[in-house]
């Protein structure tokens, strides 16, 4: 049995203080492109209570932009693609309004984009670039991320500073959980999309699998983020906070 990786991309947009998940008519920022998912949905999404989706995957490869970072291990299959929606998490100290802000980890809810982009992988990543604007909350109620009708399939978030944690355990699919370590990153492209107070997108990275992984999960990449970075420095910042953001 191959082993199996993980391909997770997360879009990132920022706002300061409190998020805000406004609620748009997607069709106003992407013409067709909600069309095109509730209709992709209803034929290869409805299985979030069967199990996971048959979708071929062998066809699916990294973008041009993650190949300055590591390919995937030899003997590794995908597994898994999700889009990523939540929050880059900030510190500043008061102290020192004149410091770049440090990171503090990540939360996010991933929701099962592997059928959307085995079937096109520009408009899934038309989907990733939306879902900024898609309203979080009323998703995560929903368990999909509306209003597509793509599925909730786990969530993201840290254990420690330096461990970024994927469960996939959380929703019917029972796909497996990985705390990992950074093997690697790179730039954003120069076009990759702004987030919701026009910060640049965060870097593309590699994640390597702790001791702890279950389910054959072994690496995970985060690509096609969208916003996310903090300003440059603390200046008028809070101590803790938050910046929108959404990747695959």
């Amino acid at each position: 049995m191959h082993a199996s990786v993980l391909l997770v991309s997360a879009l990132a947009a920022s706002v300061w203080g409190a998020p805000a998940f406004p609620k748009i008519n997607l069709v106003d920022k992407l013409e067709g492109v909600t069309d095109y998912f509730n209709m992709l949905a209803s034929k290869v999404q409805d299985s979030r209570s069967r199990g996971p989706p048959v979708c071929d995957l062998s066809s699916v490869s990294l973008p041009a932009g993650a190949s300055t970072m590591a390919p995937p291990s030899e003997g590794l299959v995908l597994k898994h693609i999700a889009i990523g929606r939540g929050t880059q998490n900030y510190t500043c100290n008061p102290a020192t309004p004149g410091d770049a802000p440090k990171a503090n980890g990540a939360v996010a809810t991933l929701f099962n984009a592997s059928c959307a982009v085995a079937t096109s992988m520009e408009l899934a990543a038309a989907l990733t670039r939306a879902a900024l604007y898609f309203d979080l909350a009323q998703s995560e109620t929903l368990g999909r991320l509306s209003p597509s009708n793509l599925g909730r399939s786990g969530v993201h978030f840290f254990t420690d500073s330096t461990t970024p944690f994927f469960n996939l355990d959380s929703s019917a699919w029972k796909l497996g959980e990985i705390p990992c370590a950074k093997q690697g990153s790179a730039p954003a492209p120069q076009d990759a999309p702004r987030g919701l107070s026009g910060e640049p997108a965060v870097a593309w990275l590699k994640l390597d699998a702790k001791p702890g992984a279950t389910g054959g999960l072994q690496e995970v990449y985060r690509l096609f983020t969208v916003g996310g970075s903090p300003p440059a420095t603390c200046e008028g910042l809070p101590s803790t906070f938050e910046i929108q953001y959404s990747t695959q």
